[in-house]
């Protein structure tokens, strides 16, 4: 498969920030890395469901709405998370717009970022990690932030990294960070929802968006 960013060899000597690549990244998941300078994706280990890696977490009317990269993948033949295929039997592209569209298009800065990241909702996608790293191209861009990532080669054990930051994946432990508030369209309705996707930040606090996340790596 082809990657959509040029490589360097990783040195495990280097200090470095160990952490997956994820659909829409949340708050704690961002946070975590905007002030690292040796960023390395894990993306060689055994691919697992019901986490962020194919899924993120908007503010909708209702409340919460998860948004979901459907996928080819079953238990039974174990995949690296490299390896996994994009289910090409729903149209998610056209889905997820609308939905962001929906929940947002009466937040401040809607309008200022959707057109930057429509290049990942017209695009065709082969594998999860092509569009989890598209996904962090754009958002950097929007954050105006430039990290140099690599990707794993193997499978790193958690003691050759300084920082992991993997267990940000798991979609069960989203609900323990409590961050500071600010201002959300549906506030008012169903009150804070902490640790959305960083789109949430994005489109409600627009160039303000970076410094809420710098402030908020002290509570994860």
């Amino acid at each position: 498969m082809k990657f959509s960013t040029a490589l360097e060899q990783i040195d495990i000597t280097i200090t470095m920030s160990l952490i997956h690549p994820t659909y829409f990244p949340n708050i704690a998941h961002i946070s975590a890395i905007v002030s690292e300078t040796k960023l390395v994706f894990e993306v060689c280990d055994n691919y697992q469901k019901q986490t962020f890696r194919n899924r993120t977490e908007i503010y909708g009317a209702n409340g919460k709405l998860a948004l979901t990269v459907p996928v080819s993948y079953t238990q039974k033949n174990r995949q690296q998370y490299k390896d996994v295929r994009i289910s090409k039997t729903e149209n998610w592209q056209s889905q997820h717009l609308k939905s962001l569209d929906s929940a947002y298009k009466m937040s401040p800065f809607y309008e200022f970022y959707i057109d930057d990241l429509m290049p990942l909702f017209i695009e065709e996608f082969d594998f999860l990690l092509d569009v989890n790293l598209k996904c962090f191209e754009l958002l950097s861009d929007c954050l105006e932030i430039a990290i140099p990532f690599t990707l794993t080669e193997e499978f790193i054990h958690p003691k050759e990294a300084d920082n992991d930051f993997r267990s940000l994946a798991n979609a069960k432990i989203a609900s323990e960070f409590s961050f500071d508030n600010y201002t959300q369209v549906f506030t008012e309705k169903h009150g804070f929802l902490s640790n959305l996707s960083v789109l949430d930040v994005l489109f409600n606090e627009g160039p303000n968006a970076m410094n809420y996340l710098t402030s908020q790596k002290e509570k994860l």
